[in-house]
C-alpha cells in the first residue's frame, strides 16, 4: 500500500523537478504563484535552479522506478 504512495510522491518531485529544470535553462518562465515576502520571477538561465531541477527530477524517477519494481514483486 505504501508503495503507492512513493510513487505519488516520486511522480510529483519528477513534475517539479521538470519544472525547475526547464526554468532554469530559461525554456520556461512564470510569474511567482504563491510566496511569501519579496518574490521575483526568474528571468534568464540560472545554473543552481537547473542544476536543482535536474538532481528532483532524477531523484523522482527513481523513487518511481524503485516503487515500482516493490509492487511488481508483490
Amino acid at each position: 500500500m505504501a508503495n503507492w504512495l512513493f510513487a505519488v510522491v516520486g511522480v510529483v518531485a519528477a513534475l517539479l523537478g521538470g519544472l525547475w529544470l526547464l526554468q532554469g535553462t530559461g525554456l520556461v518562465v512564470m510569474d511567482p504563484i504563491a510566496c511569501v515576502g519579496a518574490c521575483e520571477a526568474l528571468t534568464g538561465p540560472h545554473a543552481g535552479w537547473a542544476l536543482a531541477g535536474l538532481a528532483l527530477l532524477l531523484a523522482g524517477l527513481g523513487l518511481v522506478w524503485w516503487a515500482l519494481r516493490r509492487m511488481k514483486r508483490g
